[in-house]
């Protein structure tokens, strides 16, 4: 199975006469009519609804089911049909999922018929949405601190911009797995940056690798696009700039006349050796 129980790491089995996960010392969850399970312990939780609050993951939707990142996720596909074709069934883990948009383009933009794919993430509603959105994927709350799941049961990890503990990573791929992480190019969203900073600076491309890792692919996803101010907005909201940007540069952001933003994606694929 895949699941360890999050409280005392022995294995979870689902329940025939029950809609349950069950460890052998009992501790029992629920799986939820949308298909997810919670695997968030109330007493790792460090506040009372951890994650992005629903104004963000809303703003986060607006953007990304307007498709303005679909470059991307036809990036982060063909490495997984690239490196994953031999492989009968393949696990997939996307860590920090959110409302699962990548999940659901890599399923519909997949030359592998047979992909298993998983998604955690310690926001409950943005999971709830995830579950409903694609049922067959796997979906639960979780911190990435401590993923509740199997050792080395994983043959790809995703990390989308996503905070992740290094040991567990390792300790969930399969020898020869991989990790594909994606992170901002030197001059991503460099328009917006200009408003905000009054002198920017090209983003640190350096993402260090956790120990065992040997890095055997690197490429750059560069386009440009033009949201409108809604959209504008809701991109500012997704970014760690949202928290910089003055009233007078949100406002400046906003009225901006068709505004041109590049995008710059770095993606990097590692083996667990």
């Amino acid at each position: 199975m895949p699941y360890i129980c999050p409280i005392c790491q022995t294995p979870l089995l689902q329940l025939l006469t029950a809609q349950s996960y069950e460890c052998s010392n009992k501790h029992r969850f629920d799986i939820a009519k949308e298909g997810y399970v919670n695997l968030l312990p109330a007493q790792y939780k460090k506040s009372k609804e951890p994650g992005d609050s629903k104004e963000m993951m809303r703003a986060r939707r607006n953007f990304l089911e307007a498709g303005f990142y679909q470059p991307l996720a036809q990036a982060i596909t063909h490495v997984i049909d690239q490196h994953l074709a031999h492989i009968a069934k393949p696990h997939i883990l996307d860590m920090g999922c959110g409302e699962g948009y990548y999940s659901r383009q890599i399923e519909l933009l997949a030359q592998h018929d047979n992909l298993d794919l998983y998604g955690l993430d310690i926001a409950k509603n943005a999971i709830l949405a995830a579950a409903k959105k694609q049922p067959a994927a796997h979906f639960i709350v979780a911190s990435s601190e401590r993923m509740p799941y199997s050792d080395a049961y994983f043959n790809l990890l995703l990390r989308v911009y996503a905070p992740s503990n290094n040991h567990e990573i390792k300790r969930l791929l399969k020898t020869k797995g991989y990790l594909l992480t994606v992170t901002p190019g030197p001059r991503h969203l460099w328009q917006l940056k200009e408003f905000i900073y009054q002198d920017a600076k090209e983003h640190d491309t350096q993402a260090p690798l956790p120990e065992g890792f040997a890095n055997i692919a690197s490429q750059r996803v560069r386009y440009t696009i033009t949201p409108d101010q809604e959209q504008r907005m809701a991109l500012l909201q997704m970014t760690p700039f949202a928290w910089r940007a003055t009233e007078p540069a949100t406002h400046a952001i906003q009225q901006a006349q068709d505004l041109e933003i590049e995008t710059d994606f770095t993606l990097t694929l590692a083996v667990k050796n």
